[in-house]
């Protein structure tokens, strides 16, 4: 039997793979995506797609339908349970979309499928690469079962723990967050706000609420010891101690939870040969900000572009471009959620200090600008 031949093989059907092969299918090329899950088997951590991805994603179809059904929140706020710190207004920015849009990730996902659907192209799943073999004109992949695919090149958008990052030898540096987080959906009643994202700062510790399209809000909380499904209690007793207090809110249900670690990690190069990386094959840092899933799709859409020009002649010296600058954002990213969950997490006695401090600091107007072009991924403009 022979082995298929395509232009690209797409490790990963998450955010990062299914836009590169959105980009890539739309200008022509044929692209094979695998994936080891069946579909809709994913877990949704991700929440939050900022205007830099809207403005990435527009030429590919996909931006107006994410922004229909999504929420559009106005803000991000810092707060000391009812004090407010640090108010961050995306209102202003220069963009056609001023606004954290909130959306659950499957969602994301869905729409990104539904659009490489439209454009002929589909995921084999479940699939899984068992081992990447390289050479001068290409790459081949064997499948479980033994299948191979042969391509002229390879994305690994297999997340953090990526087998095809692994079987490229390129090293995943950094380390682990001691604490661990707890992550909820749930439905609370009560005077809660769908049109901000809030960060609450207390002596017991921080807790992040945001609004989701379902009418449900996404708890995300650091705990010294996370339970592997988070209850009403459980979560009550999170917002009771870190929320608001003057307008106190109830949790009427939790409708899916889970617990994780955080790891801060950048691969060591982007690129071996004919093999790429993209999204958290490439790069996992803390949720902090809301910037995981928009620098992996922001990766890809660029990787999708370079590849595309290689694919029709131009020197394969881009791919190195893509792998220096994305990695130099990832670098970045990494050093920004890691400072917001340094303050997060400062240990009680710092917490009066580091609240005085960024009180003072949201006064300032360029600071708050300044803090909302770099939550919108603004800053990566090219």
């Amino acid at each position: 039997m022979s082995t298929p031949t395509v232009d690209v093989l797409i490790v990963g059907a998450g955010p990062a793979g299914l836009t590169a092969a959105v980009v890539l299918t739309q200008r022509g090329h044929t692209v094979t995506v695998v994936d080891t899950q069946a579909e809709g088997a994913n877990t949704s951590r991700a929440a939050v797609v900022h205007a830099r991805t809207l403005e990435v994603l527009e030429p590919y179809g996909v931006t107006e339908e994410l922004t229909a059904r999504g929420i559009h929140a106005g803000r991000f706020t810092i707060r000391d349970r009812d004090r407010l710190l640090v108010p961050v207004p995306f209102g202003g920015l220069p963009t056609p979309f001023p606004y954290t849009l909130m959306i659950s990730q499957a969602e994301t996902e869905a729409v990104l499928l539904a659009r490489l659907k439209e454009l002929g192209g589909t995921v084999l799943r479940p699939a899984t690469v068992t081992a990447v073999r390289q050479d001068d004109t290409g790459v081949t992949a064997t499948l479980d079962g033994g299948r191979q695919i042969r391509a002229t090149y390879l994305i690994g958008a297999d997340g953090m723990h990526s087998t095809v990052r692994q079987n490229a030898g390129i090293g995943f540096t950094g380390s682990t967050y001691a604490e661990s987080f707890t992550l909820a959906d749930v439905r609370l009643d009560g005077a809660i706000s769908d049109a901000e994202v809030v960060l609450y700062f207390s002596p017991a510790g921080m807790v992040v609420v945001a609004p989701l399209p379902d009418g449900t809000f996404r708890i995300v909380a650091t705990v010294d010891s996370a339970p592997e499904a988070p209850d009403v209690a459980f979560v009550q007793h999170l917002l009771d101690t870190r929320g608001p207090k003057a307008a106190p809110v109830a949790v009427r249900e939790v409708v899916w939870g889970s617990r994780f670690r955080v790891h801060h990690r950048v691969a060591d190069t982007f690129r071996d040969r004919r093999v790429l990386l993209a999204g958290d094959a490439a790069h996992v840092h803390s949720p902090a900000g809301g910037q995981g899933m928009n620098l992996g799709i922001d990766d890809a859409a660029a990787l999708g572009g370079a590849l595309s020009r290689v694919l029709q002649g131009a020197s394969p010296e881009i791919l190195d471009e893509y792998a220096a600058t994305h990695r130099a954002h990832a670098q970045k990213v990494v050093t920004f959620a890691g400072r917001l969950t340094t303050l997060a997490t400062m240990p009680a006695f710092a917490r009066p200090a580091r609240n005085l401090v960024l009180g003072l600091l949201g006064r300032s107007a360029a600071f708050r600008r300044r803090l909302a072009w770099q939550l919108a991924g603004l800053d990566r403009r090219r």
